[in-house]
């Protein structure tokens, strides 16, 4: 009697355990990012190291302060990819990040099969947005935008254990 007891409380507590664990991954860190208009999307010009804003509208993001590459973000611009390329610099990305599944504008799967056919185009925001991230923003062709942290070579090396060597920028 007392060993099916103790097993029902360990399943029970295993249970719970990934209950809570899936929860707080999923649900419990992000918070909705306040809009700060002319600020919220940036691209990185071609030969520069400061962003410039470009125009938008329909933003709606999330952040969570647990780690540096859970910023998602959605909007709409009247600007072609096209039109970007030729101001701002292009990121190899094509392979965004999973969102939460309740962030339905965020759909990773959507975005990297438009990244990989061409009708979207993915572009650097901010380099080292925190050691080791980029944000990335990808334009589809209908005017969709997307924005997410990905990780850089930097970033790479530090989180495997690499030795991140002088190319890459003090840790703060």
């Amino acid at each position: 009697m007392l060993g099916k007891f103790l097993a029902i409380v360990l399943i029970a507590s295993g249970l719970a355990a990934g209950a809570g664990m899936y929860y707080l991954q999923v649900y419990g860190y992000y918070e909705d990012v306040e809009a700060t208009p002319g600020e919220d999307v940036v691209l990185l010009p071609l030969g520069q190291d400061s962003p410039k804003p470009i125009a938008y509208e329909n933003f709606q993001a999330i952040d969570a302060s647990s780690a540096p590459i859970r910023y998602r973000a959605c909007f709409t611009t009247r600007l072609r990819p096209e039109e970007l390329a030729q101001l701002f610099q292009v990121s190899e990305q094509k392979h965004p990040r999973n969102a939460p599944p309740w962030f339905d504008c965020f759909d990773a799967e959507a975005i990297g099969a438009a990244l990989e056919a061409g009708s979207a185009t993915a572009f650097i925001s901010v380099k080292n947005i925190e050691f080791g991230v980029d944000r990335i923003v990808a334009v589809t062709d209908q005017g969709n935008g997307y924005i997410w942290h990905e990780l850089n070579a930097c970033g790479e090396k530090a989180y495997d254990g690499t030795v991140v060597g002088e190319t890459c920028p003090e840790r703060p």
